[in-house]
C-alpha cells in the first residue's frame, strides 16, 4: 500500500447516502412508484395517438405497471450494460494508478474529460428551460447528456482526489549540506488541510446522484412516450391484417364514421337490433370498450369508447372470414 492511500474507503459515503435513502424512502414504494409513472405516460401517449384522453379509461395500477414493462425493458439492459462496462473500465483505471500513475496522460486526460462533461452538463441543464435547444428534437438526447454530463465531472474529480492522495504526503527531501533557510522564514511544510466535513462529501454525493436520477428518469419518460406512440403506429400499420371486430346493440348508436356500417335487424325477437361492421378492438378496461376503425387514419380516424354492458355485444371474427362477413352482414 502507498504511503498516502486512504484510510477509510472511498465507497463509505455512498453506503452512508444509501442508508438515509433507505431511511427515508422504502424502495420497494420507491421503484413501484416510478414504474407507476411510466407506465401512465406509456399509456397516455399510447390513446392519445389515437385521440383519446387516457384518464377517461380509468385504468388500475396493474394496469400501469405491466405497461412499464414495454417501456423500461430497453433502457435497463442499457443502462445495465453500460454499468458493467464502466465497473471495468474502472478496476483497469484503477490497477493503472495504483501501479504508478501516468502523470502525463493524467494531465492531459482529466482535464478534457472534465471541460467535456461540464458541456454535456450545461447543455443538458439548458436545455429545463429551452426545449429546442442542443438537439432536444432527437430522443433523450436532453436528459442524456445532463445524466452523462454529471458522470462525467464526478468521476473526473473521484480520479483526481484518487491520484492525489495515492502521492506522496511529503515533497522530496531536501539535500544534505544546503544552506539554511533565510532569517524569518519557517523551515517547516504547510501543514496538511483539515479533513472534510462528512456532511459535505454527503452533500456533494446526494447533489450527483439526484442530478443523475433526474436526468435518467427524464430520458426513460422520453422513452416511454416515445414506446407508447410507436406501440400505436404499429397497431394501426397492422389493422389491414387484424382480425376484426362486429359490434351488436339493442338501440342504434348513430355511428356515422366513415367506414362503419350499420345494418339495422330484420328479425323482431333479436335481443340486438343493429349491427356494426368495420371496428376493431384495442382494448377493454374498466367495464369500457375501446374500438378503432379497420380504416384508421391520422387524419380521418375515429376512435369509439363504450360502456359495456348487456346493451352490446362483441363478437370476434378473424382475418380470413372478412370478406365474407363484410359482403353479407346479418343478425
Amino acid at each position: 500500500m502507498s504511503q498516502g492511500a486512504p484510510t477509510a474507503p472511498a465507497a463509505a459515503p455512498v453506503r452512508r447516502l444509501g442508508a438515509l435513502f433507505g431511511a427515508v424512502v422504502a424502495p420497494t414504494s420507491f421503484v413501484s412508484a416510478l414504474l407507476y409513472y411510466f407506465g401512465y405516460w406509456h399509456v397516455y401517449w399510447f390513446f392519445a395517438y389515437f385521440g383519446v384522453n387516457s384518464t377517461v379509461l380509468d385504468f388500475g395500477t396493474v394496469d400501469y405497471l405491466m405497461r412499464s414493462l414495454d417501456a423500461l425493458f430497453i433502457p435497463m439492459v442499457v443502462v445495465a450494460a453500460g454499468g458493467l462496462a464502466a465497473f471495468w473500465g474502472h478496476d483497469l483505471l484503477r490497477t493503472r494508478i495504483t501501479a504508478g500513475p501516468e502523470v502525463r496522460l493524467l494531465r492531459y486526460a482529466l482535464p478534457t474529460v472534465a471541460a467535456i462533461g461540464l458541456l454535456l452538463t450545461l447543455g443538458g441543464l439548458y436545455s429545463v428551460a429551452d426545449r429546442q435547444f442542443f438537439l432536444n428534437h432527437h430522443l433523450v438526447a436532453a436528459p442524456l447528456s445532463l445524466a452523462s454530463g454529471v458522470i462525467l465531472l464526478a468521476y473526473t474529480l473521484h480520479l483526481y482526489r484518487t491520484v492525489t492522495r495515492a502521492a506522496p504526503a511529503g515533497g522530496p527531501t531536501p539535500p544534505t549540506g544546503t544552506d539554511p533557510p533565510p532569517e524569518g522564514e519557517d523551515p517547516t511544510p504547510p501543514p496538511s488541510p483539515a479533513p472534510r466535513p462528512e456532511w459535505a462529501t454527503l452533500a456533494e454525493w446526494a447533489v450527483v446522484f439526484v442530478l443523475i436520477g433526474l436526468g435518467l428518469i427524464w430520458a426513460a419518460n422520453d422513452y416511454a412516450a416515445a414506446v407508447g406512440r410507436g406501440r400505436a403506429q404499429q397497431l394501426v400499420d397492422e389493422l389491414p391484417y387484424s382480425d376484426t371486430t362486429v359490434l351488436y346493440s339493442d338501440h342504434s348508436l348513430s355511428l356515422t364514421a366513415p367506414g362503419v356500417r350499420e345494418t339495422r335487424c330484420r328479425n323482431a325477437d333479436s335481443a340486438y337490433h343493429y349491427r356494426y361492421d368495420g371496428l376493431v378492438l384495442i382494448l377493454q378496461s374498466a367495464n369500457q370498450y375501446v374500438l378503432i376503425l379497420q380504416s384508421w387514419t391520422p387524419s380521418t380516424g375515429v376512435a369509439l369508447v363504450l360502456p359495456r354492458s348487456d346493451a352490446v355485444r362483441l363478437e370476434f371474427a378473424p382475418y380470413g372470414s372478412r370478406g365474407s362477413t363484410g359482403r353479407s352482414p346479418a343478425c
